[in-house]
């Protein structure tokens, strides 16, 4: 019984760290979503993990944020976009590896700079940096937008958006929680 417990108390522990090392990212720092903000350098030195999350704030209806594939990034296409959304407060969890695109979908925003990339690393705190990619990728990512975990830590502040469904992150809490219930019946 001891042992069982111990192990327990250190999934939950696993856990925990899990939380605490996930980042709120705010787009663009105090410029936020907005054109004329150079993404490429904002994105340098910077390393996106997943359960990590992209925080974008900007003016709803003056721009948006489509996730879009490698050749619609490059093209400033938004017409076969992953998702898209015009709320003015975007949160866009990293539950995955690999690189993710989005641009502004309003008319000439995009071709005028207002895209960004980021390569999301495995999670381990990889020492990979996000760059924006001059030759397109065949990675198409796949998108959630969810809201932040409460314990994660922020660039620039805590930003929520208006989807429902729960965070990696606060999933796997939810779960080892249940497991020490039955375990402990």
């Amino acid at each position: 019984m001891a042992t069982r417990v111990c192990y327990i108390v250190v999934l939950l522990l696993v856990c925990c760290v899990s939380l605490v090392l996930s980042t709120d990212y705010t787009v663009g720092d105090t410029s936020g979503w907005n054109s004329g903000v150079d993404y490429s350098s904002w994105t340098s030195g910077k390393t996106f993990n997943v359960g990590d999350n992209l925080v974008f704030s900007y003016t709803s209806g003056v721009h948006t944020v489509a996730e879009v594939s490698s050749s619609d990034y490059d093209s400033c296409s938004s017409s076969n976009a992953l998702t898209s959304d015009s709320s003015g407060s975007t949160t866009v969890a990293l539950k995955a590896a690999g690189t993710r695109y989005f641009i502004c979908s309003v008319p000439g925003h995009c071709s005028n700079g207002m895209k960004l990339s980021v390569t999301v690393a495995g999670g381990g705190g990889s020492s990979s940096t996000p760059t924006t990619p001059t030759s397109p990728s065949t990675t198409t990512p796949s998108t959630t937008i969810t809201p932040p975990s409460s314990t994660t830590t922020t660039t620039t502040g805590t930003h929520y958006s208006g989807a429902g469904a729960l965070s990696p992150a606060t999933a796997m809490l939810v779960g080892v929680l249940s497991l020490l219930k039955l375990t402990l019946l």
